[in-house]
């Protein structure tokens, strides 16, 4: 791909207004919802854009965007108003985010198009907004309470790409919280049967049909297990009239999934024992483990297997613009399962699936470059060829060729 376009990074504050009792996040000034973004774009001009949102932090910096921006690409990489920490994250908050960030795009900047790539955890952000832009089914969030994203009205995108990305947060938990776990207060109190961790254990990889089915029923019984104390909880906060109320709480050990100490469970092109925040052995017990800090509304919207909303399985069929899914071969964070599942879903009749052979979840490491530059590539062919590109792009894509 050539690379001829010198980029900007041009920060900016998105802004729109909710009037709400309880504040989910720190610094919340009155009733407006700041959101922090970056263009990120070369002075060659655009009327299409490509968002860029992850549920949590702020996407801006990860290098598969700077590769786009030097293609002649526009791109517009918007944090969420969670992006000081997921304790609280209510997924139809963060829907009603994209939604305020794509309207900005449009309204104020003058974009006539919009493209929405969602990254790892933005993947199911983007599907399940673009489903609610399309056919809106949401009336409560997860934890049964009145949300304006019901009736909200959400512009749609023009196409929509899920690159490395998972089908869901609460999927991805549940296939990694560690079923070994008795009491939720005491996580030393174990089920040693199914501590894939402790070397006495006798079930070893390779893992039986057996073990492994057992175990995954185990993960999703205490996944419901959180669930409805949390459910519970909630409730008795509100019969003692206190219906604004949270419960902030610890959820222990859940970077415990069989495929990572067991390749041919999911198999792709990643080394075993290893994970995209490291060795899961460390991680499980790590203050960055997936889902570590919650309350209650946060946990119900995201985390939980029966309660959590948006899923790009489930959303996807609701999806009828032209549709990309992009797999990392040696993804060391999302299933490939999650990805075929993914893209069988889709209600795209123009839809595609595209694999880098052995890149990982940042595609980094040795051949990191080569592999962000197969993506950039596959990724401007493909908006090319559906008219998402300008001239600049285009002209690019003729000197590489």
């Amino acid at each position: 791909m050539a690379e001829r376009v010198r980029y900007n990074r041009i920060p900016f504050l998105i802004v729109h207004r909710e009037n709400r009792v309880r504040k989910d996040v720190y610094g919340a000034i009155d009733d407006a919802v700041v959101l922090q973004a970056q263009l990120i774009r070369g002075d060659n001009p655009s009327d299409i854009v490509l968002i860029v949102m992850h549920p949590i932090g702020a996407p801006a910096y990860l290098p598969i965007f700077a590769h786009l921006a030097r293609a002649g690409h526009h791109i517009i990489a918007c944090a969420s108003r969670y992006s000081s920490g997921d304790a609280p994250l209510e997924m139809e908050n963060v829907i009603l985010d994209l939604g305020a960030c794509i309207k900005d795009a449009k309204e104020r900047l003058g974009y006539k198009k919009v493209v929405l790539l969602g990254w790892s955890g933005g993947g199911s952000l983007m599907a399940g907004y673009q489903a609610e832009a399309e056919k809106p089914v949401v009336q409560l969030t997860a934890s049964g309470e009145e949300t304006p994203l019901a009736g909200a009205k959400l512009i749609p995108g023009d196409a929509i790409m899920l690159v490395a990305s998972h089908r869901s947060r609460h999927y991805l938990l549940t296939g990694q919280i560690d079923p070994s776990v008795r009491d939720e207060l005491d996580p030393d109190r174990r089920d040693p049967s199914l501590d894939i961790y402790d070397p006495d254990n006798p079930a070893q990889p390779p893992y039986s049909g057996d073990f492994a089915s057992r175990y995954r029923a185990a993960q999703i019984a205490r996944n419901r297990k959180i669930s409805e104390w949390a459910r519970d909880k909630l409730a008795c906060l509100k019969a003692k009239g206190r219906e604004h109320d949270e419960f902030c709480f610890v959820t222990h050990r859940t970077m415990a999934d069989l495929r990572w100490v067991d390749p041919s469970i999911d198999p792709n092109q990643r080394k075993p024992n290893w994970t995209y925040l490291g060795d899961p052995r460390l991680v499980n017990d790590s203050a960055s483990g997936l889902g570590r800090f919650s309350s209650l509304r946060g946990w119900l919207s995201q985390w939980s297997i029966d309660y959590a909303q948006f899923d790009s399985v489930m959303s996807g069929p609701r999806i009828t613009v032209p549709g990309m899914v992009m797999t990392a071969g040696a993804d060391d964070a999302c299933p490939r399962e999650h990805t075929d599942l993914m893209f069988d879903a889709l209600g795209s009749q123009d839809k595609l699936k595209i694999t880098i052979d052995h890149a990982n979840h940042y595609f980094s490491g040795d051949n990191g470059k080569l592999h962000l530059d197969q993506a950039a590539e596959a990724i401007t062919k493909w908006l090319i060829a559906r008219g998402f590109a300008n001239d600049v792009v285009l002209a690019n894509a003729v000197t590489a060729s």
